[in-house]
């Protein structure tokens, strides 16, 4: 599992991008969070994901 920092998310457009810890940016859609009700990020959260 990877892990990176969010750099932005949108909540009206439902997607943004994390920043991996080895520098790569990785888009993220509204879709792939997992988690119940209203599905957001924020920017400086920290997070684990699956590529």
């Amino acid at each position: 599992m990877a892990e990176g920092t969010v750099k932005w998310f949108n909540d009206q457009k439902g997607y943004g991008f994390i920043e991996q810890d080895s520098g790569e940016d990785i888009f993220v859609h509204h879709s792939a969070i997992e988690g119940t009700g209203f599905k957001s990020l924020s920017e400086g959260d920290r997070v684990s994901f699956d590529v």
